[in-house]
């Protein structure tokens, strides 16, 4: 049904929204006092520039009066603000208490609650959300013959295979709805996508309810005057996901699980769970005789005892299969294991051929693997940002070359302005393994580059890791190699992790975009390798 002035007034004092509607001298809570309550509206936008004949108009943010000069003349329908902008316009406000909840509660009607035509699915966790939506994305389209579409930190797709770089882990909600509007439009059947901290704390997924839902895990980070002023804030926020769904996917060593279960019984949520189990005692197995852990979750990934690139998934103690995936590393089992349970819970049968689409997933900047020529020095390019992904990044690496005694490199920065506790979490995370540390350059808008890796600096307090800095990210990388050749020629393999910026090709400066080769492809060109478009 159209969106109008009227059925707009009607929702928002439904959600306990409205405060009044103002039109001129007039101040009302009944729309049809108001010429034109009825019509519908042509389009709806947060940018001024886009207004046309027709548009209603969501007043967010640092939104300042001066930006209604002129919207009259541009036909300026009607406009949604906490505040009065009667003196710039003669359009009727909508004034409400929150104007980002009624902007998702509105942007839903106006394109025609996309939602109920697809099935949707939101993760959130602290590290893994990407990889567990591409992992469940992948099966879903196995299964429904491309019919999945993607929101991601990295990427979206609203067709099943066109993908275009996303700016936002979750769109503000008006451009979410509209991608979702969209991917209906073009025969989506499921919507997977990645719940942000941010996604709740501003109200993006407000009163969006998804069919499936999954809390991998929980550690502090976005801690910062501008993000989450605190670890309890930031969890609240994680935990709301639990209270809008229908099912909930939860990680079963997942810190705050018991909380997460509270907050799923009081929602009358049901709650399945997944794990990854190394198929013998503990970890809350007793055991068995083939290896596997008894089941305390009800989907887990094992290590294959029989071959150790492949991974073992049981659902319930029954097989769904043995894969063997591109995306390296237990933590990723874990992850294809999640992308099991979403699936599953979605309506994908138990043995299904499309789960066997885990194996080739890939994922541009995500544990991405290189070797030179001789092997004697490989590369990791990963989005890795924060205590966590680092430390299970180093500890992966340590262990998979732990025969080869490898002297690490870790190339890496942190981003300005915001999330001020990555920066002693990133070398907390690395020095325990790291021989040596190469500060570079990572996003920053006012914060300068140069004070924020001198900070990260004075975290090193391992007398063993060396480290230096140097802005320029490519010549970093560069330096990192040169030095492993060097090793290399005295007979010891070199691990390099580049971290932070995964494929990135720009690099924030001052806010703006600046062109970046990225890691990936300096990598590629330092070790002779072609890069993907060659």
């Amino acid at each position: 049904m159209a969106l109008t002035l009227d059925s707009a007034a009607r929702l928002l004092k439904q959600h306990h929204l409205l405060r009044e509607i103002i039109a001129g001298e007039r101040w009302t809570l009944d729309p049809t006092e108001i010429a034109r309550h009825d019509q519908p509206f042509g389009s709806i936008t947060y940018d001024t520039r886009e207004v046309v004949d027709g548009t209603l108009l969501f007043c967010k943010g640092n939104f300042k009066a001066s930006f209604l000069n002129g919207i009259d003349d541009r036909g300026l329908a009607a406009y949604v603000a906490q505040t009065d902008y009667s003196a710039e316009t003669n359009a009727p406000g909508l004034i409400v208490n929150d104007v980002r909840k009624a902007m998702s509660l509105l942007a839903a009607e106006f394109f025609d609650r996309p939602q109920d035509k697809l099935t949707v699915i939101g993760i959130t966790g602290t590290k893994g959300k990407t990889t567990t939506a591409y992992f469940t994305q992948a099966v879903l389209n196995a299964y429904s013959d491309g019919k999945c579409a993607l929101f991601s930190s990295v990427d979206n797709c609203l067709d099943g295979h066109t993908y275009v770089e996303s700016a936002l882990t979750t769109p503000e909600s008006l451009d979410a709805f509209r991608m979702m509007h969209e991917a209906a439009s073009n025969g989506m059947r499921y919507l997977v996508m990645e719940v942000s901290s941010q996604a709740y704390k501003v109200n993006r997924v407000y009163g969006l309810t998804f069919d499936v839902a999954a809390f991998l895990n929980i550690s502090p980070d976005h801690i910062s005057p501008i993000e989450h002023p605190t670890f309890e804030d930031y969890l609240y926020c994680k935990r709301q996901i639990t209270d809008n769904c229908k099912t909930l996917v939860l990680g079963t060593d997942c810190d705050h699980a018991d909380l997460i279960r509270e907050d799923a019984r009081a929602a009358q949520v049901p709650v399945v769970t997944f794990a990854l189990r190394n198929g013998g005692t503990g970890n809350g197995g007793t055991g068995s005789s083939d290896g596997v852990a008894a089941q305390d979750s009800d989907f887990v990934a094992l290590p294959d005892p029989n071959n150790a690139a492949q991974f073992i998934f049981r659902e319930h103690g029954k097989a769904i299969g043995d894969f063997s995936l591109e995306l390296e590393g237990g933590f990723n089992a874990a992850n294809a294991a999640t992308a099991i349970a979403l699936a599953r819970e979605a309506g994908v049968p138990e043995d299904s051929p499309a789960f066997a689409a885990l194996e080739h997933v890939r994922i541009s900047g995500r544990m991405e693997h290189f070797q030179n020529a001789d092997g004697s020095i490989v590369a990791y390019v990963d989005y890795a940002h924060n205590f966590v992904s680092t430390r299970t990044l180093i500890d992966f690496v340590s262990h998979k070359y732990a025969d080869r005694k490898p002297y690490i490199i870790v190339v890496t920065g942190s981003v300005g302005d915001k999330a001020v506790d990555r920066r002693e979490g990133i070398i907390n995370g690395a020095q325990e393994k790291a021989n040596r540390i190469i500060l570079t350059s990572e996003d920053t808008v006012k914060e300068p580059m140069l004070d924020i890796l001198n900070e990260m600096r004075g975290y090193i307090t391992n007398p063993n890791v060396s480290s230096d800095i140097i802005l320029d990210r490519a010549k970093a990388i560069e330096q990192a190699e040169a030095e492993a050749e060097q090793l290399a020629a005295q007979g010891r393999m070199t691990v390099l992790l580049v971290i932070g910026k995964g494929e990135e090709q720009w690099i924030k400066v001052e806010g703006k975009h600046a062109p970046y080769e990225g890691d990936g492809h300096v990598i590629r060109r330092l070790f002779g390798i072609a890069q993907p478009n060659d």
